[in-house]
């Protein structure tokens, strides 16, 4: 069974990965940060740390205006440095655990949150800043993370008291997992800062230090707290503190604080906290009925006859099928997958299976290999063949036999201009 140990809490600010990128550690300007990290560092390694699941916010690098999510859980195998302009620093993917990120995924799900999952997205500071204090080490965190980005930089966010109940939810989803490991919750962000505007550079180090005290002893006197008066005390930006929460909504209600340090040299006020849990570990019943919980919308799905759900576990082992059939919608992509497939499906590393089933229009093989019908068909309106026609090719037979299992024997595709007035000629 999955152990949650404790919790962390840690600033994000590229102050931090600044300070570690240039080896400011025995400037006295700079030391205090490292000296916070230091602790943080001793405490994973004393109590055998062995998955992080981290909690942070993007700082619209690789999460834009165009889908913006206000929980979107990481469900990857490795997570790699982002460029936020100046190139992206120099340090070693993480290693995800996307199994671990699966379940919980589907826990909290079942549990109402409605979660979002992304894959192949590079992450910024706001989780390689603290990861890398964390683990100073050149070849990275040498454990596993399961990250999740909270999305709190264009209004409406999640309030206080939805961040503690999905920590309370997270706790029942990562102690029903069977895998023996010792886990840590790494809530990132703040403390006090703003950002932007005339108040600009607002800082309020005696709030930091309530806020700290209460989420230690008092968390739901937290939860009661509005947006605008987490605004008012620890500044705009300082407001995703929230994200704290999550945090200690999954600890239990018996934590003991071992470390706890601030310092604010600028613009932000940067903390490192431990909180060691101290609570009661759930009973096997209890682990069996959450597990039964987690599956009750999808159980019996699994002996539908000839139906095959698409799952992130599908979506990570067929990814690159996917992305490289959604690109469809491309036009110089398109034009490509015409003219010149194979140095296309070269540039996009297609297997020599992947390669086949694609050109010999394999649809069910693609189906159960884990690709989703709705790239197939983008495929199949690009090649000029019918929706109707792949369904046939599915159920093993031609188009004619299968239109006589339908009321109207009719031929559409999601083909657009002129490929949709030649299909509907042919």
């Amino acid at each position: 069974m999955a152990r949650i140990v404790g919790g962390i809490g840690a600033s994000h600010s590229p102050t931090i990965a600044f300070a570690k990128d240039t080896n400011k550690a025995s400037d006295p300007a700079w030391a205090p940060i490292f000296e916070g990290f230091n602790a943080v560092q001793n405490w994973v390694k004393e109590k055998e740390i062995d998955l992080l699941f981290l909690i942070f916010n993007d700082h619209i690098t690789s999460f834009f205006f165009d889908h913006y999510s206000p929980f979107v859980l990481g469900a990857d195998d490795q997570y790699h440095t982002a460029d936020e302009g100046g190139g992206p620093r120099d340090y070693p993917p993480a290693r995800g655990h996307a199994a671990l990120a699966r379940h919980i995924g589907a826990s909290l799900v079942a549990d109402e949150f409605d979660m979002s999952f992304f894959q192949k997205k590079p992450l910024d500071h706001g989780f390689f800043s603290p990861l890398s204090m964390i683990s100073p080490d050149p070849e990275g965190w040498p454990g596993q993370v399961v990250p999740l980005q909270v999305g709190v930089l264009q209004l409406p966010i999640p309030n206080a008291k939805r961040c503690y109940k999905l920590g309370k939810a997270l706790r029942k989803a990562i102690q029903s997992y069977p895998e023996d490991m010792n886990v840590a919750i790494v809530a990132t962000g703040g403390l006090s800062h703003q950002v932007h505007g005339e108040r600009c550079g607002f800082i309020n180090e005696a709030w930091d230090e309530e806020f700290m005290d209460l989420l230690e002893s008092n968390p739901e006197q937290l939860t009661e707290l509005r947006l605008a008066e987490y605004a008012k005390l620890g500044g705009m930006e300082g407001a995703e503190v929230i994200m704290w929460l999550i945090m200690r909504g999954a600890l239990s209600d018996q934590v003991k604080c071992v470390h706890r340090t601030t310092y604010a040299p600028s613009m932000t006020n940067i903390a490192t906290l431990i909180f060691e849990d101290r609570g009661e570990h759930p009973t096997a019943e209890e682990i069996s009925e959450h597990r039964t919980h987690i599956g009750y919308e999808l159980a019996g799905a699994e002996d539908l006859e000839g139906t095959h759900p698409f799952t992130l576990e599908s979506s990570l082992k067929a990814y690159r099928i996917n992305d490289f059939l959604h690109r469809l919608i491309e036009p110089e992509h398109r034009d490509r997958f015409l003219s010149d497939f194979a140095t296309l499906a070269d540039e996009f590393g297609l297997t020599e299976q992947e390669r086949d089933m694609i050109a010999e229009q394999k649809w069910i093989e693609m189906i159960h290999y884990g690709v989703t019908f709705f790239v197939l068909e983008k495929m199949a309106a690009v090649v000029g063949v019918s929706n109707p026609h792949v369904y046939a090719s599915m159920r093993g037979e031609d188009l004619q036999t299968f239109q006589k299992s339908r009321k109207v024997a009719m031929q559409y595709s999601v083909a657009g201009g002129n490929r949709a007035n030649e299909l509907d000629q042919n």
